[in-house]
């Protein structure tokens, strides 16, 4: 049976038009959150690109003012390829989107947060953050930027009741996953082969963690990269 312990609370969810940011969406709805979806795809209830850092901090704006109690940060986008073919522009795309915006954002939601008393941060990280992947180079590093960050930022907050968390999805069955992988049929393969579960995993599966992380039975969980990988990494 799913509680309504979320009533009252207000939630922005950036990339909440992608798999797992509808799963999150919807759990939090469940959960009787008001939830203001965020992405550059319809639909959205604010669309924005989060590689224009000028539109960024113009959604830095309405965080500050509309006292979010909950950000969950999954927007993200990927560029695979081995670190001697790749270059500046897909670095810089992905350092906008993955790393500099969620920052932004989390910096501008803090505040009230911190002022009321409670709040809920989670950011999608990836286990190649944590454990490296060929050809994710780039990507992991915007993604490991992500877990000192957040673990620096937990501390800073702790004892005004505001946890900071991120969640780290390993191999899951998303369109950004199946587009990535288009024309690597055989790498996917051999990546299935290597998760201990036997298989990709699903959007909701990440999304039942964020779901425990912004529970207000969460509040003495912060700082924490929480593992959605199959088994990829134990730790």
């Amino acid at each position: 049976m799913t509680t309504r312990d979320l009533d009252g609370r207000r939630a922005l969810v950036t990339g909440g038009a992608g798999d797992i940011g509808r799963s999150v969406v919807e759990r939090l709805v469940a959960r009787g959150a008001e939830v203001t979806v965020l992405d550059r795809a319809a639909p959205a209830d604010l669309r924005v690109d989060l590689a224009d850092a000028r539109a960024v901090e113009a959604i830095a704006d309405v965080v500050r003012t509309d006292a979010f109690d909950i950000l969950v940060q999954c927007a993200a986008v990927v560029r695979l390829g081995r670190l001697v073919e790749s270059g500046p522009d897909d670095w810089d795309l992905m350092y906008a989107v993955n790393q500099r915006a969620p920052m932004v954002l989390t910096q501008a939601a803090l505040p009230g947060m911190v002022e009321r008393g409670w709040g809920r941060v989670v950011l999608i990280g990836s286990d190649s953050a944590r454990a490296g992947a060929g050809g994710e180079s780039a990507y992991a590093a915007t993604k490991a930027a992500l877990l000192g960050f957040a673990r620096s930022a937990a501390r800073e907050v702790a004892r005004a009741g505001v946890t900071v968390n991120v969640v780290c999805p390993g191999p899951i069955d998303t369109a950004m996953t199946r587009a990535a992988m288009a024309d690597r049929p055989q790498t996917l393969e051999r990546l299935v082969r290597a998760i201990p579960v036997g298989r990709l995993g699903a959007a909701d599966e990440v999304a039942a963690a964020v779901d425990w992380l912004v529970a207000p039975s969460a509040g003495f969980v912060t700082g924490q990269a929480v593992s959605v990988s199959g088994g990829m990494t134990m730790q």
